[in-house]
């Protein structure tokens, strides 16, 4: 008996560990680099911001901060985004960091404004989410760390994600 444990175990392993393989399009979590610098819509050097949780408070108005800093989501259809259409750039409420195209903007359905690519990669974070009982995978502002969404393998071309952010986590900047 003790030999067929010992040669059934890791097969059993190696199996286990190929089913929760994810998909080749599955977004996969991401870490930034600590004191990283990002560029404005201008090119300016921006750093990370950091700042207590009062001070989120005083600059954030109340749906802004249960959104980006408690991690909460607006009510599906409700947010000024969702059906946007004017061209130009999705910057982070919190710190203005620039997140999202509209060139990258699409109609996904679901009720909240989708994008298939941040504006850059290094401006958002990705990190994975297991509340509510499912895996999911959060977007974060890297400067800032305000909670913005979640991003899904379910979008179009080119990439296949679906960025879906919560109108209230963005603030639009039209082109010049």
């Amino acid at each position: 008996m003790r030999f067929l444990l010992c040669f059934f175990f890791p097969f059993f392993l190696i199996s286990a560990g190929q089913a929760q393989q994810p998909s080749h399009n599955t977004p996969k979590p991401s870490q930034n680099k600590q004191g990283a610098i990002f560029e404005g819509l201008n090119g300016e050097k921006l750093e990370k911001v950091a700042k207590t949780d009062a001070e989120w408070k005083k600059t954030l108005s109340e749906q802004e901060y249960y959104v980006l800093r408690k991690a909460g989501t607006e009510r599906a259809f409700s947010g000024e985004y969702n059906k946007y259409k004017a061209e130009g750039v999705y910057t982070c409420r919190g710190c203005g960091l620039p997140l999202f195209s509209s060139v990258a903007k699409y109609d996904s359905g679901s009720g909240w404004p989708s994008f298939y690519t941040p504006f850059k990669k290094t401006h958002v974070k990705e990190i994975e989410d297991l509340s509510l009982g499912m895996s999911r995978v959060e977007v974060l502002c890297a400067r800032c760390g305000g909670h913005l969404g979640h991003v899904f393998d379910d979008g179009p071309k080119p990439t296949g994600l679906r960025y879906c952010m919560n109108s209230v986590s963005l603030k639009f900047v039209p082109k010049k």
